[in-house]
């Protein structure tokens, strides 16, 4: 009875600190985005500033061949200017829907001062516009959105 409880126990500690930390696994890779999230309504419109700065860079690489099928190879690079360092702690990933949905606890785990890489992102086929912010050492700061464009299988 004593083994039961315990195990009972470590087995409800284990779900708890699993939980605590997961990350959404698909049988293929990392969920960017669900299904369910896909469904809510997308923006009515994305601004983009296109402003010369002397803040970091957020370049976006893969994504613009229209091709992509998932699970995908998300890679985003950051690049700091003047000395500086991009400051990890300001990044915000987002999907940008009705509501928006942060994605920034999602991809944590994939995120280096380099950028992140995940090399196999789940996410269904449609259009998913994609807002990342973040600021360098110096407090500058950077936008970009961008449209990942998913096929259907």
């Amino acid at each position: 009875m004593h083994i039961q409880r315990q195990t009972s126990i470590w087995i409800g500690l284990l779900a708890a600190a699993t939980v605590a930390g997961y990350t959404p696994r698909a049988a293929a890779g990392v969920i960017l985005i669900t299904t369910e999230e896909a469904r809510l309504p997308a923006p009515k419109e994305i601004v983009s500033s296109r402003a010369i700065t002397r803040g970091p860079r957020i370049e976006v690489s893969g994504i613009d061949d229209g091709k992509l099928h998932s699970p995908l190879h998300f890679r985003v690079g950051f690049r700091a200017f003047g000395g500086s360092t991009i400051d990890l702690s300001t990044l915000a990933v987002t999907y940008l829907r009705g509501p928006n949905i942060d994605l920034t606890q999602r991809i944590k785990t994939f995120v280096q001062p380099a950028g992140i890489d995940i090399p196999d992102a789940e996410v269904p086929p449609g259009e998913h516009a994609i807002r990342i912010e973040l600021k360098d050492s110096e407090g500058r700061r950077a936008t970009t959105n961008f449209i990942l464009a998913v096929a259907p299988d």
